[in-house]
């Protein structure tokens, strides 16, 4: 990857890939793509940042490149997710995963650095491999991890080039197990709520709608929408306006997004599961604090994280490496 080193007009600040960003009016990914001289950014586009960038005095910083030829005993963990105020770091999602893999990292003797992918993409720290937490919309994050030449492993989805080693839960199954679910409590007007433009939830909707086929139940709906509670309430509240409701299950990519969509019906009114049975995906520690107790598709982020940490030192040693989805558990509980 590459960072800012020279002087922006004579002693100001160093330009980084977000200046050159904005001179141009494009995005900063398009940016990094261009300056690792990606082909999914065409050429001309390429010579326009590149000449951009060289006039505007950003320098090329070699040392990402050179980590191959130096060991630091240091593995980067880059959190693709944006923290905010619905979103944050302290959650089970990423704590649970960062907690698994330090202890697999602190037990090989490695150290971890803990970063953000805008961070990242900015000033690479210096490590010998990279761990990718969540992919990104259209793969987007794993695209500037990759452009690194970094050895590196995702959690999320098997999707992207086959050589990428992704480790993550069997979202397929998952889907297919809360379709199952609903299907035996009588369920037949179903909602999906999930962003499927990331691949774990377009995983886990293909899941659901093959659990479904042939089953005579028909999805109701199929929401966009982020992994909090908040996107939850705000996915299903428009749904709620009619006289009647158009829907009775709801399979939600999160539970947070679950236990959004449950705090939106009680608000007008209906009770879960008497009117909609619910089924989330985590099976976070909260699903069982929750009212009602939730019912929710278990994946197991410790396990997930120590393999993450195993499966990045095999590649940084050079040893042969393949993916691997992790099962997943229906647990059932009185959403």
């Amino acid at each position: 990857m590459e960072n800012g080193s020279g002087s922006n007009g004579g002693g100001g600040a160093r330009p980084t890939m977000a200046d050159i960003a904005n001179e141009l009016g494009i995005a900063k990914i398009t940016v990094s793509r261009a300056l690792s001289n990606q082909s999914t950014v065409k050429e001309s586009t390429r010579t326009l940042i590149r000449e951009t960038a060289e006039r505007m005095g950003y320098r090329l910083n070699v040392s990402a490149r050179n980590l191959r030829q130096q060991r630091t005993r240091t593995i980067a963990v880059v959190i693709e997710m944006t923290p905010s105020h619905e979103r944050l770091m302290s959650e089970p999602y990423p704590l649970l995963l960062l907690g698994g893999i330090l202890q697999e990292l602190t037990a090989a003797g490695q150290n971890m650095v803990l970063t953000t992918i805008d961070l990242f993409s900015e000033a690479p720290p210096s490590a010998d491999g990279v761990i990718l937490l969540g992919q990104g919309v259209h793969d987007d994050a794993a695209a500037v991890i990759e452009a690194t030449g970094l050895p590196y492993v995702v959690w999320g989805a098997e999707h992207g080039p086959p050589e990428r080693i992704v480790v993550g839960s069997d979202n397929n199954e998952g889907g297919r197990l809360a379709a199952e679910y609903l299907l035996g409590c009588g369920r037949r007007r179903l909602l999906f709520l999930g962003d499927a433009g990331h691949g774990e939830a377009e995983d886990r909707l293909i899941g659901f709608e093959a659990g479904l086929a042939g089953s005579g139940a028909a999805t109701a709906g199929n929401i966009a929408c982020t992994f909090t509670v908040a996107a939850g309430r705000e996915a299903v509240a428009p749904l709620l306006d009619g006289e009647s409701l158009g829907f009775d299950g709801i399979f939600a990519a999160s539970d947070a997004i679950a236990m959004g969509a449950i705090e939106a019906l009680q608000a007008r009114g209906y009770k879960v599961p008497d009117d909609v049975s619910v089924v989330g995906f985590d099976d976070s520690p909260g699903a069982a604090l929750f009212s009602p107790r939730l019912t929710s598709i278990r994946q197991d982020w410790g396990i997930g994280g120590e393999l993450l940490a195993q499966k990045v030192l095999d590649k940084v040693a050079g040893k042969a490496v393949a993916s691997r989805a992790m099962p997943v558990t229906l647990i059932i509980r009185d959403s």
